[in-house]
């Protein structure tokens, strides 16, 4: 068998190599590298990756591994990108040097080496002039890989620190007014009539996710945070005794530290008989971190208790309305609107008498009724907002509490309210922090509303409204339309505020 000599090393034992017929030049078969040569042939840096690099970088890795999946995947050549330094294209300068299995074939590569080769394939095949250059190199890449880990974890450690999430169960129609209407959120679906319905939004330090509807009952549904607003209707005898139960299922997951903190906004009695909330304050030994009420309550004191906006009547699926270019410019057919139940001895009758004055029933949209109704017809409803987007006041009257959904609805359409400022019988009142009863939270935010005392002013109104030019009602408009928009986005603010405030520890030494 002729032809040049190959080193051991370089072939499988047994290698079959058969002569050319006549006597020609054996044919040289494509030799078949052994596992050292191989290995040998790999870039240095790619020959042995640390098993960190393949595995363990998921564990540290926001969204899983690097390398597409968490946890220990594949090997590094099947798991897609990988670091510029594993995978250098081609055999790097020293592979070249090596001579065997270097990429020259190994007929002529092992040859050029001569004794080299031999001294390789006879002794130590292991046997590697650049293995402590290697060895360096690749403790210098896991030293690398190790600080950009931890640096990775201390980011995510860092956001865990400061993200709050924050679940929101939705048992009361005020719910909605808080996560549409104030936070901004949306809900899936979007039908009304849903069994369940939820959402998630992030705002400041919290993501917020949102749940309601009927099928959201205690025990039946996933905790999923460890803070919880709970929104509950307080208004009269049947409502407590629900909101009580949810009170009951969230002291329970506190017990069992299935939850951390507990937040209520409630839909306060209109009289302002809110006693039996008071033993689950935590300041009471309860484990109510804050309350947010509506309506004058006189506990109120900006520490624990806060006052909350009634806001528009969500229960009759009053929408976010967005202002219009019509809206704020086009002239409006009537002067004022009142569309409501006029109640037997209250004052409303007195406003319907003094309206019949003069016929200034003709310059307003009155729609009367002696009977509360709580669910509109769309026809009712379709009135109702036409009569706010038709008429530049809205007169919003006194009823069992000087705060009515319909003063928020009137700014929702740039409708200004004109509002009977006189305070309800209950235990309403000024608070500890507030001296401006009734409405306090809204004149404390600078409510550019008429406020009167009574009824018989209401003809010098109408009678200036008369007077007014296009102009004047269009800047009237923007200013209300913005202040309610501005008014929503400082209530959102101060409610992430104090969630944060209270949940999130105190950076104070």
């Amino acid at each position: 068998m002729g032809g040049g000599r190959i080193a051991s090393s370089c072939l499988r034992q047994g290698r079959p190599r058969r002569p050319r017929r006549g006597g020609a030049a054996p044919r040289r078969l494509p030799p078949v590298l052994s596992p050292v040569c191989t290995a040998r042939a790999r870039p240095r840096a790619a020959r042995r990756v640390p098993a960190p690099l393949l595995g363990s970088a998921a564990a540290g890795w926001p969204g899983g591994s690097p390398l597409g999946k968490a946890g220990p995947g594949p090997p590094l050549a099947a798991a897609g990108p990988a670091p510029a330094a594993a995978l250098s294209e081609g055999p790097g300068p020293r592979a070249r040097r090596r001579g065997c299995c270097a990429g020259r074939g190994a007929a002529g590569g092992c040859q050029a080496v001569g004794g080299l080769s031999d001294h390789v394939a006879l002794g130590n095949e292991e046997w590697n002039p650049w293995e402590e250059d290697e060895k360096n190199e690749l403790v210098a890449s896991q030293q690398k890989y190790e600080a950009n880990l931890k640096m990775i974890k201390n980011a995510r450690s860092h956001l865990d620190q400061t993200s709050l999430r924050v679940q929101i169960w939705g048992k009361a129609a005020i719910g909605l007014y808080l996560w549409q209407h104030i936070i901004g959120g949306h809900l899936e679906p979007a039908d009304v009539t849903a069994q369940w319905r939820e959402g998630s939004q992030k705002a400041g330090k919290m993501y917020f996710s949102f749940i309601t509807g009927p099928s959201v009952v205690p025990g039946y549904f996933s905790v999923e945070a460890e803070n919880v607003v709970l929104v509950l209707n307080g208004r009269e005898k049947a409502k407590i005794t629900y909101a009580t139960q949810w009170l009951h299922y969230a002291q329970t997951l506190i017990q069992t530290r299935k939850i951390q903190h507990v937040v209520v906004v409630l839909l306060g009695n209109e009289q302002c008989n809110n006693e039996w909330i008071q033993p689950y304050l935590k300041r009471n030994g309860g484990f109510v971190n804050l309350l947010f009420v509506t309506y004058d309550y006189a506990l109120v004191n900006e520490e624990d208790i806060f006052q909350w906006p009634l806001g528009v009547a969500t229960y009759r699926n009053f929408p976010v309305v967005e202002p219009s270019w019509s809206m704020l410019r086009d002239p409006r057919s009537y002067l004022c609107n009142f569309l409501g139940t006029v109640y037997k001895n209250s004052s409303r009758e007195n406003l319907m008498e003094i309206l019949k004055q003069d016929g200034l029933d003709k310059l307003c949209w009155i729609a009367a009724r002696e009977q509360w109704q709580p669910q509109e017809t769309n026809e009712s409803f379709k009135n109702y907002q036409d009569a706010l987007l038709q008429s530049d006041l809205t007169l919003c009257p006194v009823g069992i509490n000087t705060e009515c959904y319909r003063i928020y609805e009137a700014c929702s359409y740039g409708s200004l309210p004109v509002i009977e400022d006189v305070m309800t019988s209950g235990d309403c009142g000024n608070s500890s922090v507030y001296h401006s009863a009734p409405l306090q939270l809204l004149k404390t935010m600078g409510a550019p509303f008429i406020f009167i005392k009574n009824w018989k002013e209401l003809p010098a109104v109408l009678e200036k409204e008369k007077k007014m030019s296009l102009q004047e009602k269009i800047q009237r408009r923007k200013k209300l339309i913005e202040w309610y928009r501005n008014f929503k986005a400082w209530m959102r603010q101060k409610f992430i505020n104090t969630l944060e405030n209270s949940f999130l520890p105190s950076d104070k030494g």
